[in-house]
């Protein structure tokens, strides 16, 4: 009895487990794929990067950059400099003053041009954060004078192309920060008067609130390109779709770069535009390479945090991007054939118009995809097996190229984007049996490549001996190394009025307080070395400039990044006016010695700490 109804069991078996998929590019095609790319900044997230020796440096930016090798983005979105604390630090300003014009401060110039030289078709994208002081004329409002603004910003394009032969191809407003339509119309015209026509404002880089304005602005509509938003939560609203303007993801992910932050990338950038019809995804960060104990520390697709050793790691989020950025290209188009799997997951399709195909299909699990923000809502995703079937001009394909990622959360042992043997094509037809917490890409693209450097150096910690006398006769960049800014600007400067060892220096440039978008200190104030050190000596030459200026220096330094106002440790002060103190706190109110120093302006000076145990800013309190 068993074995005569065996064969009637089995076709239904598989009918129930087997779900089918169209993929057709005869109903017309979807929206037009703008990229994927990253963001350097929000702030100083790529400052210890320009630090590393050759050849790791060139290796990391392969990685991140270089087609068909690693992440191969399709774009690179910097911050445009304000002076102040925009997360992990501060990025210069190309004007500190109105007087002041400089195009070769930071890295951010830097780093556009590796990206371009590797791959000359990236799109730049660049975005204020923060503003310098005198943008806001005494407050923290960059639209009080509009036009001021707007060429500020615009010869920051002007300088990009002048100076670096860079093409920046987008602009935006203000990072979060309520959009001003008046301060927009003003920047399209500023633009247009600069024979910059064809760089495109991005608006509003928050939430979709803009949408709305454009609907009933027709001046305001013209002049916006993007609608870009932030950590969407891969959901639109109808009233971005009613705009007709492209729909960005220009900041997501925000995630640590570990499994569940790949899993969180891989979900996002199928599903922005499986359920929100956004075209691009930019991932904050770029590269974690600032101090980890920084905001956010371990955030972005790779980690590159120890120059001084030459240690770098490439995460698995470097490979879930290659999934898509490596076989399909801006200006592809996705079909309209895409969705969600019927047993959890998504896939997405795209062409080129021209016979080749790419669907990158993915089924991360919920607990193994959240991403930090916002919330996920429950969903389940089981084993399935998926067939798909080729319609129009591709129904002739015989054969496509397969690339897998399985991500094993109980053994640890994963495999990242690894080529596998070519699918046969059946009579338009293929399957794939997909399992939980995977992603494939099948393709008719062949240059697919999963690029290795040999290993770079074992981690090492911060050297426990340091010394820096700045002596930088034609420095590549305007800091000094490992040195991370978080309130105020240092540069190198040359002192020329002293004959003596203090010509090369490290100045704080910034004199007026910015226009902010984080929290910057009272003080100015640059962290270097190790975290973790508590008994130390650290001494400098130091030099006030003012009699009502003054110097610390600092150690066992408890925070920084965002919160580097509220800063704890040993803050060793002196004084143009020739006394001293030494505080628990940033702010210098928690005073635990203070008296006279000798100290006084336009004179050198050696400034000496030495901390021993006890342990812990609290002994201090």
């Amino acid at each position: 009895m068993i074995s005569g109804r065996f064969p009637l069991l089995v076709p239904c078996f598989c009918v129930c487990l087997a779900d089918f998929y169209i993929l057709d590019d005869r109903i017309g095609l979807g929206r037009r794929f703008d990229g994927i790319g990253g963001l350097s900044g929000g702030g100083a997230t790529s400052r210890l990067l320009v630090n590393y020796e050759e050849p790791y440096r060139s290796q990391i930016l392969d990685y991140l950059f270089k087609p068909s090798f690693g992440a191969s983005l399709h774009i690179l979105k910097v911050e445009i400099g304000g002076d102040s604390q925009t997360t992990d630090g501060t990025e210069p300003s190309h004007m500190h003053n109105e007087k002041d014009e400089n195009f070769f401060r930071g890295y951010e110039w830097w780093l556009m041009k590796e990206a371009k030289k590797r791959n000359p078709n990236i799109t730049l994208i660049g975005l204020p954060w923060a503003f310098p002081g005198w943008i806001g004329n005494g407050t923290n409002w960059p639209y009080t004078f509009p036009n001021i603004t707007a060429n500020y910003v615009v010869s920051w394009v002007i300088g990009a192309k002048q100076y670096h032969n860079l093409d920046i191809e987008y602009i935006g407003i203000w990072n979060e920060r309520d959009f001003n339509a008046k301060y927009i119309r003003v920047l399209r015209d500023t633009l247009d008067r600069a024979g910059l026509v064809d760089v495109g404002i991005i608006a509003a880089d928050g939430n979709w609130d803009i949408s709305n304005a454009l609907l009933v602005d027709p001046y305001l509509n013209d002049a916006v390109d993007v609608i870009g938003v932030h950590y969407p939560g891969t959901t639109t609203v109808k009233e971005a779709l009613l705009t007709e303007k492209r729909l960005w993801s220009s900041e997501d992910y925000s995630t640590f770069n570990n499994d569940i932050g790949a899993g969180c990338w891989a979900r996002i950038l199928n599903q922005n535009y499986v359920n929100g019809r956004m075209t691009s995804t930019i991932s904050w960060n770029l590269i974690a390479s600032y101090y980890e104990d920084l905001s956010f520390g371990g955030d972005g697709l790779m980690t590159a945090e120890e120059p001084w050793s030459g240690n770098y790691v490439v995460e698995s989020p470097i490979w879930i991007t290659a999934h898509t950025t490596q076989f399909a290209q801006p200006g592809w188009s996705y079909l309209n054939t895409v969705g969600h799997l019927a047993r959890g997951g998504s896939y997405v399709a795209l062409t080129d118009g021209k016979g080749n195909l790419t669907v990158v299909i993915e089924t991360m699990s919920h607990n193994h995809s959240q991403c930090i923000r916002p919330p996920l809502p429950p969903y389940s995703v089981s084993p399935q097996t998926a067939t798909f079937q080729l319609k129009g001009s591709f129904a002739a394909l015989t054969e496509l190229q397969q690339w897998y990622t399985k991500f094993d959360f109980e053994t640890k042992k994963d495999v990242l984007f690894k080529k596998t043997d070519p699918i046969k094509i059946q009579n338009g037809y293929f399957s794939l049996t997909l399992d939980v917490d995977e992603v494939y890409t099948v393709t008719t693209i062949a240059s697919g490549q999963k690029g290795l450097y040999p290993d770079p150096p074992k981690s090492a910690p911060f050297p426990k001996k340091y010394f820096d006398d700045f002596d930088a006769r034609n420095p590549p960049f305007s800091e000094a190394p490992y040195f991370a800014d978080q309130t105020g600007v240092f540069e190198y400067f040359r002192n020329l009025t002293d004959p003596g060892p203090h010509i090369f220096t490290l100045r704080q440039a910034v004199s007026q307080r910015p226009v902010s978008w984080s929290y910057d200190a009272d003080q100015t104030i640059s962290v270097v070395g190790d975290h973790s050190w508590q008994d130390l000596t650290l001494s400098c030459d130091i030099y006030i400039e003012a009699a009502n200026g003054g110097v610390f220096v600092a150690a066992r330094v408890n925070q920084a990044g965002e919160s580097v106002r509220n800063a704890m440790g040993v803050f060793y002060w002196v004084f143009g006016n020739g006394t001293y103190k030494v505080t628990n706190d940033i702010g210098g109110q928690k005073v635990l010695a203070e008296g006279l120093s000798g100290t006084r302006p336009g004179v050198w000076h050696t400034l000496t700490l030495t901390v021993k145990q006890p342990t812990g800013p609290d002994h201090f309190t």
